[in-house]
């Protein structure tokens, strides 16, 4: 499960990876969802089979969820999906569906509807085009292997803008210590991560202390795979509950704070997983700079602010239920944690609030970072021009 890493100026480890293609073209995820206990390969060979993948987050992160709705289409258009008879119209319809579809797994990740609009504007701009059947199925799977191809290259030049910035703004002080939320590596793209990719460039330029990275509850994001990919990379790195960000920025000297995202919109306001949103009221009230890092493919500039974001409210199972290895059996186990009926019943006591992302206005934002540069918020102002960095 590993991918090779970048140059640096401090060598690493081999990276993990979310996704793999072997030479045959065949499709494989690892199971996120057994992670870090147990490594399980699936097979990814239709469209149906990449949703319900990402709609049971056995693959999560919104770079490396586009990249697999892509792949799912490109292999169903190599393999399953049978031209002979249909038409070039009954074709492009049989396509846009599926784009569709395959946008609806998880609504809140713009890089997943991103990806799908490439390949819808493609299809309408082909409309009066002279082109075959062949060479329109060609060009829609080139597009979908694009997808996951430019992830890796872009993520390493955000790697290098965020870190110059966060180490100019420390009046580059020689070690640094910075937190993260949930999980921006390799297992949430195609490779290097975005906010630990960050991170990674930091450590590779000796630059790093400590990266500390919260638990993400209810799927711990942090605790099983943050961990795991910084434990790979040999990073050194500090796990903490998320009820203890206070007490870490109280007692430690941070000097950033660095997230990933799911939909940056036009006044900066930023979706990201749970937790996000918390994390950046602590920066701001210890001044510590808060630092958003995404490729141009999350930012959505068809919204003006954060309001309009529609949020995923995840089963209320995932809260009152954990897994993890059963150190009594040495097997993987589900317990519960909560009363029987919690989250289950329609008792007004047995309610659960599950949302799998919040909303952190741009205000506390010091600056997105995309592969196309570093956008500041300037002082004494609530929005950030992301439209410079698209």
């Amino acid at each position: 499960m590993v991918a090779q890493a970048p140059s640096g100026k401090k060598p690493l480890p081999d990276m993990m990876t979310s996704i793999r293609i072997d030479k045959s073209g065949q499709v494989e995820i690892v199971d996120q969802l057994l992670l870090p206990h147990s490594v399980k390969w699936i097979p990814i060979s239709t469209t149906e089979e990449a949703f319900e993948a990402i709609k049971s987050m056995k693959i999560r992160g919104a770079p490396a969820i586009a990249s697999l709705a892509a792949l799912s289409l490109k292999s169903s258009l190599s393999s399953s999906f049978n031209i002979n008879g249909k038409s070039k119209e009954e074709i492009k319809n049989w396509i846009l569906e599926k784009c569709n579809y395959l946008q609806s797994s998880r609504p809140t990740a713009v890089n997943l509807s991103e990806a799908m609009n490439r390949i819808r504007n493609y299809i309408k701009a082909s409309t009066n085009s002279k082109s075959n059947t062949t060479e329109l199925i060609e060009k829609v799977k080139e597009i979908c292997k694009n997808v996951h191809e430019e992830d890796l290259e872009r993520n390493m030049l955000m790697g290098k803008l965020g870190a110059e910035w966060l180490f100019k703004k420390s009046g580059e002080k020689q070690k640094l210590k910075v937190i993260t939320v949930c999980n921006t590596g390799s297992l949430a793209t195609s490779g290097y991560g975005t906010a630990i990719g960050v991170i990674t460039a930091l450590f590779e330029n000796e630059q790093l202390d400590t990266a500390y990275y919260a638990q993400t509850t209810p799927y711990h994001q942090g605790s099983r795979l943050t961990s795991l990919e910084l434990t790979t990379l040999q990073i050194p790195a500090c796990m903490i509950c998320d009820t203890m960000l206070g007490s870490l920025f109280q007692h430690e000297d941070i000097d950033g704070v660095i997230v990933g995202a799911d939909r940056v919109v036009k006044n900066g306001d930023t979706a990201n997983k749970i937790g996000t949103y918390q994390a950046a009221v602590l920066a701001q009230r210890h001044n510590v700079p808060f630092m958003v890092v995404a490729p141009v493919t999350t930012i959505d500039l068809s919204l003006q602010t954060g309001a309009e974001i529609h949020i995923e409210q995840r089963p209320s199972i995932e809260a009152t239920q954990i897994r993890g290895l059963n150190l009594e059996t040495g097997k993987l186990s589900v317990i519960r944690i909560t009363p029987e009926g919690v989250g289950e019943g329609d008792k007004p006591w047995q309610k659960v609030y599950n949302p799998s992302f919040d909303v952190t206005p741009a205000e506390l934002i010091s600056c997105v970072v995309t592969e196309k540069g570093v956008a500041e918020r300037k002082q004494g102002e609530k929005s950030i021009n992301v439209s410079s960095i698209c």
